[in-house]
Order: C-alpha cells, then structure tokens, then sequence
C-alpha cells in the first residue's frame, strides 16, 4: 500500500498506487457474459489521454465537467482524467431525466459533458444544449446522436488514442494540484426540493478515505476485492467505493445489477462491500423467504441459528453451556453456508446512506455476516463515522473517524468539524452559511453520544413530526419497523400538527401475489386487492403488530394501502433510495388528510 501521508490529492493517490500494482488488475467488469479487468497501469495511460484531451478541446482548470454514466471502468477513468486536467467533475444520476440534468449542468455552469451510451445521451444531450454552457460532448460507447449544428460530440476512443501517452505531464499535473482545490461538485439528491452543489476539496475526500482504512485495518487490509454495486455518482460509493479501495490497492468489480447480485458475489468472491439498507432488507427479505420456502429441518436450524446468534450479541453472559454448544454446532451447520453465499471471503458489508434497521443488522450478524453500520452525508464526503469490526454496535453508527471532531448542539443536533466538510455549496452562500457556522457543519440529524463516544441518530432534525400534542415523534423508527414486516415493501406516516399518527402503506408485492392466490384467487391484481376487506383486515393485525413495540404517541391509528411502490421513476424515491418525503405528501396528502376525517 501507498504511504498516505504524504499525498498531495486525489490524482496522486491513483498515481502512486499504480507504480506499485502495474499490471495488476484495477477494475472489473462484464462482457459478453465474462469478467473482463483494465489494470493500473492501463488505465493511468487512458487518465494521461483524457486529461490531455480535454486540455487540447480548450478547457482550464477549475472548469467543470459533467461526468453521466453507470458503473463501469471508463467512470473512475473518467473521473480522475478530469481532476488531472486541473478541471472539476460534476457527476449525475443515470436515472436523472432531462430537466435534471439541465439542471445539474447550468447550474454547475459545466463546459463540457461526458456520457456513456446513446440512450442516456440523448437525454444528456438535450440537457446539455439547453444549458448554455456546455462546449461539447464525449460518448464513451459509438455515438448515433446527432449534434445537428449544435455542441460537437467526440469519441471516447478518438480521445485516448489519438493522444500520446506522457505520464510525466500527468505525474505534473498530479503536483500542481493543491489538497484544498475543489476534486468535485456533487449534488444532493434532493429529498427536500431543488439539488444543491456540495463542493468536495481533494483532501476531503482524502482524509474520508485515512480514517476508513485506520478504522478497518484491525481485520486486516491485504489483497482487497470490492463489489460495486451503488451508483458512482452517488458521494458515498464515490469515496467508499473507488478511492478507499485505491488507497488500499484494491480490485473493484462492478456488479450487474440487483438482480444479479447474488450470482455476481459467487463469481468474484468480495471482501468487502458498500451498499444502502434498502440493499440489505432485500437480502433479508430473500434469505428469510427462501428458508421458509424450504421448510422442515432446514427453517427449524436457521431460526434457531438467528436466534441463538441475537442472544449471543444482546446478552452474551445468559447463553448456558448448551447454548455455546448449539452455537458452535450451528455455525458449521448454517453459518458457514450463509458465508458462501456471499462468496465465502466476505470481511465486512458496510451499510450507509441512511438509517439501518436494527432488527436487520442483528439479523446478519447472527448469521455471521458482519455488517457495520456508518453515518455521513455528501457535505461532509461523505463518512463521518463507522462502527469498527472488533466493537460493533449494531444501534449506533460507530465513533467518528480518525481526525473528525463531533458534538452534540443543546438542540441535539449532531455537529462536524474537520477537513472532511465541504467548501460550501456551490454559487449558494446563504445555504453555506446556513450549514456551516463557526467551522461546525450542522448536519439537521438529531443524535447523541454514548460514553464510548459512539454516535446514535435518533432523527433527521427536519423530518420530525411534531403532533397536535407536542410531543416530537420520529418517523424514520416507525417506519424502520413497518418495512421489516415481510408483508409490507415501504411506508410513510403522517401526522405533523395532527392529533395521531396515520401511515401509507405499500404491501410486499410478492407477498400480495402469494396472498391473493390463496385467499382470491379472483383478485390478483394488487390495485384491486388493496380494497378488498379480508386482505385490509389482514394488514391491520400486522400494524397491530408493529404498534405493539410503540409508544403511544408513535402508534399508527389508521393507515391507507396504494399499489404503486415508491421508485425513482416516479420521483417518490432519491436515486439513493431515500423517500422524497415533500412529494410523496403532495401526492398522497388528501388521501391521508381523509383518515383524520373517517
């Protein structure tokens, strides 16, 4: 591994890592149904060509570029082609439609964009045409858009082949460029309106990566295998999922997708993964759905396994001398079968980007599987803390990392200060000002600090519900404890100003399929089986259930059932599977404002 302490930015970290892995394989990903790799020294020689050829098309440091494809290797190619250019990228959601990416690219006042493939470059280039600033164009795959006298669109291959490769000019631009100039412009996902630019300095990022691998490196850090699976253009696989792992020199897969991410982790055998909890309920959702489809001996050993292993981590000194026994026995049983299918080298899952339910983060670590739940936002690049492998608290999101300062204001929000937090948000000194006070990031989550200094998030400060009564209730708890159901997929609840809370309820789409065919059978359409009463009853007795483990300001009084999951095509959810709350109010407010009414 590269000595970190004398890393200039981020272009340098890449550089010193590839003159010790050369060939060495860098990045993974699927042709034609085989694993193909780019090595380090591979891909430093394209960083050289993209750099050069954005400097030759005109562009000077600090321009911006918008950077707008899935996960693949010319995406960290791309990346840090763009910061040795001196220049600033700027990535965005595949899942983005046109106004969005308008927005993203005015706003930054992009000069130029690159994308990967003709069905998000039309988009893209719609955008980009409208926004005004936008010089020209690069399409990673063949270009079929027409540029029709508008912004010139140039090949990806013409830019790397036609030119010459001088990682003395690159090794250059590497020393040129200052630990404190913005790397890149990242835009909040926009859970409560319009997206805003968070400027992110080379040693943010930098020093996430510092106090990730100071955290982890007490299970050992050698020969890493990680499994992308998160949008690159999201901050936290941005830091957590490219440059952590070329800290480490580790080797990044890009997964295929969610539905293949079960076969992908046979076929490359991770040691670590970064994905969001909404990843790891549908883990949960699957395994529990597959034992029980299994039955017999097979669900009596894992329910067993799961049981023991919750007892073992809430209160190790009650397990008797049979209960070790058992333990062990099933561990060889059950547990080493959950580990190979997870590849069967798996170190750690690190889970992120929201709240993790603990009921499933116990769950796998009764399995075994260990999952360490971490906390942060895109101000502050993102990581702000994690827990350690070796002292897990599952209901917490672990200390801060190394160099991170946090305190808890009288209001009990949770305050940042280090070099992790951003420069500010972009053209936006009233929003900066407002984040940032005195050195402080106010990160608007609501928590507290046990006296091992681990931190707990009890809320988002602006997404509490304060009822008729006062009382302040927090809906990401309840709504935590509905999605564990495994007859309910997602759920908002309601209630500001109100006398009680209320909910929206999406049932389980596999579960309401299952249901129907046994109960009516005339009635598979789940819009229509949402009206019928046997199947309302039948929900209303899993609120029970759930109001059981509430207090009486929490309890859910009355809910509503909707068909329609909450997705990023509708809007309903953030390209990082955060519920858009505002819109899902809007839509749904009447309906809700009724239940009060009945």
């Amino acid at each position: 591994m590269a000595n970190n302490k004398e890393i200039k930015n981020l272009v340098n970290l890449f550089l010193r890592q590839a003159k010790i892995k050369g060939d060495s394989p860098f990045v993974w990903h699927k042709v034609s149904g085989n694993w193909q790799s780019v090595t380090w020294n591979s891909a430093a020689d394209k960083i050289s060509a993209i750099a050069r050829s954005l400097k030759n098309l005109g562009l000077n440091p600090g321009d911006r570029v918008g950077l707008i494809s899935e996960s693949r290797p010319e995406w960290p190619i791309a990346d840090i082609g763009i910061m040795a250019a001196g220049c600033i990228t700027v990535p965005a959601y595949t899942t983005n439609g046109v106004s969005d990416h308008q927005h993203v690219l005015a706003d930054s006042e992009a000069s130029a964009v690159i994308f990967s493939n003709n069905e998000l470059g039309s988009k893209v280039y719609q955008a980009a045409s409208k926004a005004g600033s936008v010089k020209f164009a690069i399409s990673i795959e063949e270009n079929r858009i027409s540029p029709e006298n508008g912004i010139p669109i140039y090949r990806w291959e013409d830019m790397i082949n036609e030119e010459k490769i001088d990682m003395a000019d690159l090794e250059k631009a590497a020393e040129n460029t200052a630990k404190d100039d913005t790397a890149c412009l990242i835009y909040t996902s926009g859970t409560g309106g319009v997206p805003k630019g968070v400027m992110l300095s080379h040693g943010a990022i930098i020093s996430n990566c510092e106090g990730s691998k100071q955290l982890l490196k007490e299970m050992g850090l050698d020969d890493e295998v990680f499994l992308s699976f998160l949008p690159l253009s999201h901050s936290y696989e941005h830091t957590a999922g490219q440059f952590f792992p070329i800290m480490i020199g580790a080797q990044i897969y890009y997964a295929e997708g969610i539905e293949k991410l079960a076969q992908n982790m046979l076929e490359t055998r991770p040691t670590l993964m970064t994905a969001v909890p909404r990843l790891y309920e549908v883990m949960h959702d699957r395994i529990q759905r597959g034992v029980k489809q299994a039955g017999g001996k097979t669900e009596k050993l894992f329910k067993k396994t799961v049981a023991l292993g919750i007892k073992q981590y809430e209160n190790p000194k009650s397990m008797t001398f049979n209960d070790l026994i058992q333990n062990k026995l099933l561990t060889l049983l059950v547990r080493h079968k959950a580990k190979k299918r997870f590849g069967g080298r798996l170190k750690a899952l690190v889970s992120g980007g929201a709240p993790l339910n603990y009921e499933i983060g116990v769950f796998f670590t009764a399995l075994g599987i260990r999952l360490l739940q971490g906390y942060g936002q895109t101000e502050s690049a993102p990581v702000i803390s994690c827990n350690p492998p070796t002292k897990n608290k599952i209901e917490t999101v672990g200390p801060p990392l190394k160099d991170v300062e946090v305190k808890i204001a009288k209001d009990g929000e949770i305050l940042v200060r280090g070099e992790l937090v951003m420069q500010g948000y972009w053209k936006n000194s009233e929003a900066t000002n407002e984040a940032i006070q005195n050195g402080w990031l106010h990160t608007g989550d609501i928590g507290e600090l046990d006296s091992e200094g681990y931190i707990k998030i009890t809320d988002r400060k602006k997404d509490i519900i304060v009822n008729s009564g006062g009382d302040n209730i927090s809906p990401q708890k309840i709504e935590g404890r509905l999605a564990t159901q495994p007859e309910i997929m997602q759920a908002m609840v309601y209630g500001d100003k109100r006398p009680h809370i209320v909910a929206l309820v999406i049932p389980d789409q596999e579960f309401a399929k299952d249901w129907a065919e046994k109960n009516s059978p005339d009635t598979l359409d789940i819009a229509k089986l949402i009206d019928k009463k046997d199947f309302k009853m039948m929900i209303s007795e899993v609120i029970d259930r759930v109001n059981q483990d509430l207090s009486i300001t929490e309890k859910i009084r009355r809910f509503v059932l909707s068909p329609e999951p909450f997705s990023v095509d509708n809007g309903m959810l953030t390209p990082t599977i955060k519920i858009r709350r505002h819109v899902i109010r809007k839509k749904f407010e009447k309906i809700l404002e009724d239940l009060y009414r009945g």
